[in-house]
């Protein structure tokens, strides 16, 4: 039995944010720090730049003409949602040597992706919570899994396998088999890396909203796009999300079957071009 501390521990050894990151991070705490400062953070490194700029010119934001300086990004997209965005490809990039034997990396992110996009447009269409940083949030909400078959993979794979026999939630069955679940993995990497409290908050509560504190409504709107994936494939996906909601949840959002439908079909609309951005070749 483990500690979510000790998997992620484990992981630590292995993955880690590059100094650019916490170098932007540093920039967004700094309260005389100028829009200036942050550009010239983001293009002392070749790689993150690319990203920024392809992503500042892709259906992800949808910014009317061609973007092609940092400075310019940042003006549009402001110093938040830059540095959100430098810490989502940061964090792919992290795991990128991190492969998992018993996971299927491919299909991991792209239903990372699918979840972002799931928690941005729940949050479009719901009106409520900032739909950017539900992307970049959902985007991360599964990252306590990547860890757990990193560092545990034997007892999280059985939790799995379970999970599919007795078709009980995977949480519960982590929880007694691992000794800890996904979310709380998750948040644990997330206070790890010194993350933006509210990803911690955000994805320790997916699995039970209520407890997220002041940071309540990111974590709902990650339980739904949850809800939203797991049911891809049943025969009628939206009713079935409907029924795997929080009570909570789904009455404090006024949820219905036509409101979670609107919602998968704009995730399953964008999630072709969003993986191609950050996975070129999964795309």
């Amino acid at each position: 039995m483990s500690t979510p501390q000790e998997l992620v521990a484990c992981v630590e050894r292995l993955a880690s944010l590059p100094a650019v990151y916490h170098r932007i991070r540093a920039l967004l705490d700094d309260p005389d720090s100028s829009v200036q400062d942050l550009a010239n953070a983001v293009s002392s490194d070749a790689g993150i730049t690319a990203r920024v700029l392809r992503a500042v010119n892709s259906v992800l934001y949808g910014f009317p003409g061609k973007v092609e300086t940092i400075g310019r990004a940042v003006n549009l997209m402001g110093m938040q949602q830059v540095h959100d965005l430098v810490l989502s490809t940061s964090v792919i990039g992290a795991f990128s040597g991190v492969r998992p034997a018993r996971m299927h990396m491919i299909k991991f992110w792209k239903d990372c992706v699918f979840r972002g996009l799931a928690a941005r447009a729940a949050a479009r269409t719901l009106g409520t919570g900032d739909p950017e940083r539900m992307f970049v949030e959902g985007l991360l909400a599964d990252i306590g899994h990547l860890v757990m078959f990193q560092a545990a993979p034997e007892a999280t794979d059985a939790a799995l396998a379970a999970a599919r026999e007795t078709r009980a939630p995977i949480h519960e069955l982590e929880q007694e088999i691992v000794g800890c679940n996904y979310a709380e993995v998750g948040a644990a990497l997330a206070n790890a890396w010194h993350l933006p409290n509210g990803f911690a908050a955000a994805i320790g509560a997916q699995i039970r909203p209520a407890l997220g504190g002041p940071h309540v409504t990111e974590a709902a709107l990650i339980h739904i796009a949850n809800q939203i994936l797991v049911t891809a494939e049943e025969a009628e996906p939206d009713a079935a999300a409907l029924a795997l909601l929080d009570p909570m949840v789904a009455a404090r959002m006024e949820l219905d079957t036509d409101k979670l439908a609107r919602i998968r079909s704009i995730a399953e609309d964008e999630q072709g071009s969003v993986i191609a951005l950050f996975f070129p070749a999964q795309g």
